[in-house]
């Protein structure tokens, strides 16, 4: 699984996006930029474990409701680039890795 294409799923009610790509060992790249993470929450380990993501659009994020990004990124060993257009990073209590 090289990419995923995620452009018609509706995340406008979810809150939690923990774990979601956890461990996906053969994602190279994914593109999130059409995610409505508006009433997201929480995006812990959302990446993690992903050693062979090299890219990761999620220039459309909202994260002013997120409090905790811990270890999004944490063992994504070949991640180069990551396209964040706005971050808001104010309300995060734990950001980490």
């Amino acid at each position: 699984m090289p990419s995923i294409d995620l452009s018609n799923i509706n995340t406008y009610n979810v809150t939690s996006m923990n774990y979601k790509f956890h461990d996906c060992k053969s994602l190279t790249s994914i593109n999130l930029s059409n995610f409505n993470t508006n009433n997201a929450i929480y995006m812990q380990s959302m990446f993690q474990g992903c050693k062979s993501l090299t890219s990761v659009n999620l220039s459309n994020f909202n994260t002013n409701n997120v409090t905790s990004m811990n270890n999004m990124f944490d063992g994504c060993d070949s991640l180069t680039l990551i396209d964040f257009l706005i971050l808001n990073v104010i309300k995060f209590k734990i950001l980490k890795e």
